[in-house]
């Protein structure tokens, strides 16, 4: 388990989400200090920890810990994710179309 990088992910998460280190703490159960620990990869987080955070966060385990999964298991989410992108397409393209068919009425 790189625990460097799963420290910089949760940072960068966490930034995302526009939380402060002491509010990831307090949605997480977990002292404010700990949290930079696990930023810096300077301590383990549980997995309890990890699906805490995941959840106050709301992003996948996957992001969070890509960094040490396998390759076999990054190409499958991978996969998984292209065929929701193409899913999403198609519906976008079904609503752009029934959008041009309401317009041609109006």
């Amino acid at each position: 388990m790189d625990y460097v990088k799963l420290g910089e992910r949760v940072r960068k998460q966490r930034i995302l989400n526009q939380l402060t280190q002491e509010q990831l703490a307090e949605r997480t159960g977990i002292s404010t200090s700990f949290v930079g620990h696990i930023e810096r990869g300077e301590k383990k987080a549980s997995i309890e920890t990890v699906v805490a955070l995941c959840n106050a966060m709301e992003v996948s385990p996957a992001v969070l810990l890509q960094d040490s999964l396998s390759d076999a298991v990054m190409q499958s989410h991978l996969a998984a994710s292209e065929e929701n992108r193409a899913l999403f397409s198609e519906l976008m393209q079904v609503l752009r179309e029934h959008n041009q068919k309401d317009n041609k009425y109006l």
